[in-house]
């Protein structure tokens, strides 16, 4: 067991190591549309990488109808792992829409998972990246 000092420090060393092994400028929050975004996240037991579709509850409808219309195409061509969930809780308790790929049994408190974990964050965010980029037309 960490504490939460030893757990921050091994959060931050892995982010740190992930943006210097990939140093690359990722889309993230820069979609040019309100209310997605793209996120990384990795915790104790699980590595995700997901869109997120946020904002009031007619925004998130009119974004998830337009990714749903794009739902065999990115399942076929570049995320076939990919989840969708309209209806997605945040542990804030904030609900929102998600389409996401997610790595089991990888731990941000076990080093030996990072590498591998660095590999699924890259390839999965490129992946969802050149989708958005081949469609952003559609979905802005």
């Amino acid at each position: 067991m960490f504490s939460k000092e030893e757990s921050r420090k091994l959060r931050e060393a892995f982010w740190i190591a992930f943006g210097k092994s990939y140093p690359r400028k990722w889309i993230l929050y820069k979609t040019g549309k309100k209310g997605l975004d793209f996120k990384f996240h990795f915790n104790l037991k699980s590595a995700m990488v997901s869109l997120d579709v946020t904002g009031n509850l007619e925004q998130r409808i009119e974004i998830w109808e337009k990714l749903n219309s794009l739902k065999s195409i990115l399942l076929a061509d570049y995320l076939p792992t990919a989840i969708f969930e309209d209806c997605y809780l945040l542990e804030n308790q904030k609900e929102i829409s998600r389409i996401y790929v997610e790595r089991q049994n990888v731990s941000i408190h076990n080093k030996n998972t990072w590498q591998e974990t660095m590999i699924f964050l890259q390839d999965t965010m490129i992946s969802f990246e050149d989708f958005f980029l081949t469609y952003e037309d559609i979905l802005k």
